[in-house]
């Protein structure tokens, strides 16, 4: 489904992706790795065109990947590290939003309910703690018809409970025929959820 091609990426004289190659395809999933610093978070916004590589290709279903295109906004949800909510719009409000703008049938109640927000659900983004915020974000893609999820650290600031939610969770979508590319920290997540490791933290960089 996704054929990443000799990705790389240069800031200044500096080159934090050095033509990364991968592929993943519908119920498989990868994950990047590598140490804080390493472009983990880099390769995933070049991946989704949230940032522009220098040179490479991505592409889905064999043609490049263009954010623009309807059809790849039909087929990819992301989590990045910048995401944000509607600042007026309670937590319902805002996944019914989401809902409705991409035609997704989901159960929006069952879906608060899901990610432990049930009391919650009328509050605004700004009450929310650290831990519902990141809920919410989960949530906010899981609103959305998806082929392939594309996830920045989507473990951070859930405890334990939610982990393992979570990594139920990306293991039904694998089921479903989901493709999910995902760096993480997280060495359990890692191991419940992942096919293979992408490893950007030296020379080698290599899928495996």
């Amino acid at each position: 489904m996704l054929e990443v091609r000799d990705l790389t990426r240069r800031f200044g004289t500096v080159t934090v992706l050095d033509r990364i190659c991968f592929t993943v395809g519908g119920g498989q999933a990868v994950a990047v790795v590598g140490p804080n610093g390493a472009g983990k978070s880099t390769l995933l916004r070049c991946l989704v065109q949230a940032d522009r590589a220098d040179s490479g290709e991505v592409l889905l279903d064999g043609e490049p990947f263009d954010e623009t295109d309807p059809r790849v906004r039909a087929a990819v949800a992301c989590a990045l590290d910048d995401v944000d909510f509607f600042p007026d719009l309670s937590v319902r409000e805002h996944l019914d939003l989401l809902a409705r703008a991409h035609a997704s049938e989901v159960d929006v109640d069952a879906l608060i309910a899901e990610v432990g927000l049930g009391q919650a659900a009328d509050q605004l983004p700004v009450a929310l703690s650290s831990g519902q915020r990141q809920r919410l974000v989960l949530a906010s893609v899981l609103a959305r018809p998806r082929r392939l999820l594309v996830l920045d650290e989507p473990e951070q600031r859930l405890d334990t409970r939610s982990r393992d939610w979570l990594a139920d969770r990306l293991r039904a979508e694998k089921a479903a025929g989901v493709a999910i590319v995902l760096a993480s920290h997280d060495r359990d997540l890692i191991n419940a959820v992942a096919d293979r490791l992408v490893d950007i933290s030296g020379p080698a960089r290599a899928d495996r």
